[in-house]
């Protein structure tokens, strides 16, 4: 699973029209927040830093919860967007919650235990557990 790391609003509108998961590692807009949102229609989720989180409108919020568009906190631990402009998502971690499942564990315990080995916030693992290792 790959998220794609977004730091400049002038990158918004260069972004692949099927991008699903977009973590933006600067403050946005509701202008910008749109503009994602119209660039790339198939959005499923918007990962901001927790510094950011409490800057998002509560408009922007209805909007994104009528869109289906989760907006979760979060951060790309060890990215380097010089490097690769997408986070992968360790396909460890993947593995971890399908082991957690098998053992019979439930999804709050698998959410937390994931995120704190993983440095992922339980928001993101909930978001992985439903869709690269559903139950």
């Amino acid at each position: 699973m790959k998220i794609r790391v977004v730091s400049s609003r002038e990158e918004i509108f260069t972004l692949n029209p099927n991008e699903r998961i977009v973590h933006l590692a600067f403050r946005p807009s509701n202008k910008d927040v749109f503009g994602l949102v119209e660039t790339c229609p198939k959005i499923d989720v918007i990962q901001l830093p927790k510094s950011y989180m409490g800057t998002i409108s509560k408009s922007i919020e209805m909007f994104l919860e009528m869109q289906k568009i989760q907006l979760i906190e979060g951060d790309v631990w060890g990215h380097r967007k010089d490097i690769n402009e997408y986070y992968t998502v360790p396909s460890s971690v993947i593995e971890r919650i399908k082991e957690m499942r098998i053992e019979g564990k439930s999804n709050e315990d698998i959410e937390a235990k994931v995120s704190r080995e993983s440095k992922i916030n339980p928001e993101m693992v909930a978001y992985i557990m439903n869709k690269e290792a559903p139950a």
